[in-house]
């Protein structure tokens, strides 16, 4: 048994020795190739001995037996990131395949499941399971609950067909159409107060309430706990009307949100509260207010972009949105071949912070909107007991349009303010549009007629409007102007006018 074991030691050992000595040889040879000291040594051996030339060939050598060493550590590094990189690569190759096959049998397992559904169904009608593949495409499509226009007999627009059956007998109420624009202001400021406990100040009533008068949609922005939203919320209460609260999420990026969207699975419309509001509001007179509440946590450009568009048509039988692309004989009644038109009675009413966790809102938007800045506390107040008042959109819209036809703006002012628009373009090049200019000449006769003066309400609306524009000018190099344009409002307007103006402006100057 001895000789077996001396036999097996000597003949494997030839073997796995030789091997050993390749691996110590290889690493030994690594360990020498990169053994800086005996390099150190071997040029401090021949220091004394070298001379000029063979010291200038030694240097050489040493460069290129350096560059030699690099390029294998270079090339040791690639090999390691390729190996990682295509075991990466298998690892997702193996992943997607997984994943492949397991859509495969879930698709096989949805036709499996319709299979048997459709053999039920055919079973019931009296035909042959067998004859399935006999039936033409509509055939199955009869089978399968739709018709050729996609309809499976079901009703798609579930809230808007259940508005249709609540307002098919609505009877209007009595309307109070002889309240004028200055006191539905005061009233509002007492209603707020007395039954809601909100405190305003009738010039920021009277600038809100006038803001109706030159477009549909208002901007209330400043600093948080200001009552921006309650403003608005108020209005609603006011008019006996709740607005209807439309939080903003950072995900809106498009239309859909507003109005929703066709679920093609479910063969459902996804209907959501604003366009719920909005057909309602096309049963009747009353006047409806949208809160779309921090609306700059998105971009305003994007989810409300085709409402801007809309707004902007000059009739109102254009402001139509293309909601599905076809007809179901149980569509909505307002309907009209898969469009809506958008209510004439309804505004739009955002709400804005200014922080680190919002957009900026784009001049896109300004120049359609109103801005209007709520950056103070009310002040407490005492105000008698105020109900509201139940009034239709047309005589709102009247006692507004009456107010910009009685009280348009006088030719000295609409001159200075022609001065001051060419004395902005030419230190400035800033401009504002014919869009802004016909907002100015709505809203400043509309402010007038609420009960406030001419000079505000254009001082107001041009810090807002047009003087907003210089946030995007480098400050510090209009600094020195500004405070020439502020000289030249005092010599136009006079010292004790333009407060908001020169405000801002003066504001702009702090921020160099």
């Amino acid at each position: 048994m001895d000789t077996v074991f001396d036999f097996l030691f000597q003949f494997l050992g030839q073997f796995f020795g030789s091997l050993w000595s390749i691996i110590t040889g290889l690493f030994n040879g690594i360990a020498g190739m990169f053994n800086f000291p005996k390099y150190v040594q071997v040029i401090n051996d021949f220091t004394t001995e070298l001379g000029g030339l063979a010291w200038v060939i030694a240097i050489i050598s040493i460069i290129l037996l350096a560059a030699v060493m690099a390029l294998v550590v270079w090339l040791i590094v690639v090999a390691i990131k390729k190996f990682i990189k295509s075991r990466q690569r298998r690892k997702d190759t193996d992943s997607l395949v997984k994943e492949v096959q397991s859509l495969n049998k879930e698709v096989m397992r949805l036709n499996l499941e319709k299979d048997k559904i459709l053999s039920m169904k055919v079973s019931q009608i009296g035909l042959n399971p067998n004859e399935i593949a006999e039936l033409t495409g509509e055939e199955l499509e009869t089978l399968n609950g739709e018709n050729a226009d996609g309809d499976t007999g079901e009703i798609r627009f579930y809230k808007l067909t259940e508005l249709d059956e609540e307002w098919a007998d609505y009877q209007p109420p009595e309307y109070d159409n002889d309240i004028t624009l200055p006191e539905f202001c005061e009233r509002f400021r007492l209603f707020a107060c007395s039954r809601l406990g909100l405190y305003y100040d009738i010039k920021m009533i009277r600038l809100f309430v006038s803001s109706f008068a030159s477009t549909r949609l208002i901007i209330l922005q400043g600093i948080s706990g200001t009552g921006k939203t309650s403003l608005a919320y108020a209005f609603g209460k006011f008019v006996c009307n709740p607005s209807v609260i439309t939080p903003v999420q950072p995900s809106w990026r498009d239309r859909s949100e507003l109005f929703g969207y066709f679920n093609e699975f479910t063969k459902r419309y996804n209907e959501t509260e604003l366009l719920r509001a909005m057909y309602e509001a096309s049963y009747n007179e009353n006047v409806y207010l949208v809160i779309l509440d921090e609306m700059n946590i998105a971009r305003v450009e994007y989810y409300f972009a085709e409402m801007l568009s809309i707004l902007e048509m000059p009739r109102r039988d254009e402001w139509i949105v293309d909601l599905v692309p076809n007809v179901w004989a149980n569509d909505p009644k307002l309907f009209n071949k898969g469009q809506f038109t958008v209510p004439p009675n309804m505004w739009y009413c955002g709400t804005a912070n200014n922080d680190d966790s919002t957009f900026a809102i784009t001049d896109k938007v300004y120049d359609r909107a109103m801005p209007i800045n709520i950056d103070t506390k009310g002040t407490p107040f005492e105000a008698p007991d105020t109900p509201p008042v139940v009034i239709n959109y047309h005589h709102f819209e009247d006692i507004l349009n009456k107010a910009k036809a009685d009280n348009p703006m006088s030719d000295d002012l609409l001159n200075k303010l022609a001065l001051v628009d060419d004395y902005i373009i030419a230190h400035f090049r800033v401009a504002f549009g014919n869009r802004v200019m016909k907002q100015i000449k709505d809203y400043v006769p509309a402010y007038v007629g609420t009960g406030g003066k001419e000079i505000d309400g254009l001082d107001y609306i041009l810090a807002r409007k047009v003087l907003r524009k210089f946030e995007a000018l480098n400050l510090s190099y209009i600094r020195d102007e500004i405070d020439g344009l502020i000289a030249y409002m005092d010599e136009l307007f006079g010292d004790e006018n333009m407060g908001e103006c020169k405000s801002y402006l003066l504001m702009l100057k702090k921020l160099v």
